[in-house]
């Protein structure tokens, strides 16, 4: 059976000693280069006040990337439609549309309070229990609890504020993915999206769990991405959910899963652990509520002194990181795909060097034979 495609997932992130405007060239140099090794899709992330990532609007960061690329789709892995409204969203892609017709991917994430958050004050990590192997080999660890410590944080809060007028009440997600696609398909009584109404974009739904997002791309028809590199403790009940809940639909006449994992590929196993070495303090730094930070240097790494809550935080992600020789890798993502039936996997990769990174692609890309 031939390979499953790979695509790129870019938080577009800044490095210790780097710069927003840095990281954003360095994602359009990579973009460039993930096409030349023959990646099916480009997508970028949204996420706010974070020190270390600028893929705060990705509407502007995928104008920037289809312009200086000509084949790869690309798109919003995801737009945060809890911070927006559709009829916005619809018209921002429109013009996408308008200017790269036929490339744009439209992926929708709900934001807000994650839907598994421990109660206030609660500041656990993993659930109880070991984690589990797959038949097939993958393992899932405990489901993560530790999300109350991140919406209880000072600036979940002030981001929240932030990102919404005074007053402002979200919408039901079911009701926000209803009203986009009417104005997609230009069936929105009394509303007609210009441009957007008959725009050509691919929309997708993004989920961590077997909940709301999954059950709603299912019975709309639309293709499903689920994310093993945020909440690897969840994401067979999110596929599962998922093709549970599927009905054919003028878009898919079957499920369409994608399936991220976080990456990083090296010359051979003990280079690509040295690459990756910067990983958990990131991790450490986005679960305990203060942002993403810079991504350190191996030796900035090194220095960070951990406690055994801090360990206990990002064990799930850390455990479930693919780190090493292109081989290596590629071995631990055909067990990905296998144990959740994915059509498609979506690598997200950070190291500190960028050369590193784009190196990371091309290995992995020579490997899995898409050049």
């Amino acid at each position: 059976m031939p390979p499953v495609p790979l695509s790129v997932l870019d938080l577009v992130p800044l490095t210790s000693g780097s710069d927003a405007a840095t990281a954003l060239r360095e994602t359009v140099r990579l973009a460039r280069a993930a096409e030349e090794f023959g990646f099916r899709r480009y997508w970028l992330a949204e996420h706010h006040l974070n020190p270390g990532v600028a893929g705060s609007a990705p509407a502007l960061v995928i104008q920037a990337v289809a312009q200086a690329t000509s084949r790869i789709r690309v798109g919003s892995g995801a737009v945060l439609l809890g911070h927006r409204t559709p009829l916005s969203v619809v018209e921002e892609f429109g013009i996408l549309d308008a200017f790269f017709p036929g490339r744009i991917d439209l992926g929708l994430g709900r934001s807000g309070r994650p839907r598994n958050a421990a109660p206030p004050g609660a500041a656990g990590a993993s659930g109880p229990g070991e984690g589990t192997f797959t038949d097939e080999g993958l393992y899932v660890p405990p489901r993560f609890t530790g999300f109350g410590r991140l919406v209880q944080s000072p600036r979940f809060k002030r981001q929240l504020e932030l990102l919404q007028q005074p007053g402002a009440q979200t919408p039901a997600y079911a009701d926000q993915l209803a009203e986009l696609l009417g104005l997609l398909a230009g069936t929105e009584p009394g509303a007609h999206a210009v441009p957007g109404e008959g725009a050509e974009v691919e929309v997708w739904v993004l989920g961590s769990s077997g909940g709301e997002s999954a059950e709603l791309a299912g019975a709309r028809g639309l293709p499903f991405a689920a994310n093993y590199h945020v909440s690897p403790g969840t994401v067979l009940e999110a596929v599962a959910a998922y093709r549970a809940a599927f009905k054919p639909s003028d878009v898919l006449a079957e499920p369409y899963v994608v399936v991220s994992a976080d990456v990083v590929v090296g010359e051979d196993d003990a280079a690509a652990r040295e690459l990756a070495a910067g990983y958990a303090p990131w991790v450490r730094s986005i679960r305990g509520g203060e942002g993403a930070i810079a991504y350190p240097t191996p030796e900035e790494a090194r220095r960070h002194q951990w406690t055994s809550e801090d360990r206990e935080l990002v064990a799930d992600r850390v455990d479930t990181q693919f780190v090493g020789s292109a081989r290596t890798v590629a071995d631990r993502l055909r067990v990905l795909q296998r144990a959740t039936g994915a059509d498609e996997l979506l690598l997200t990769t950070i190291t500190h060097d960028h050369g590193d990174r784009v190196r990371s692609y091309e290995l992995l890309a020579r490997e899995w034979g898409l050049i």
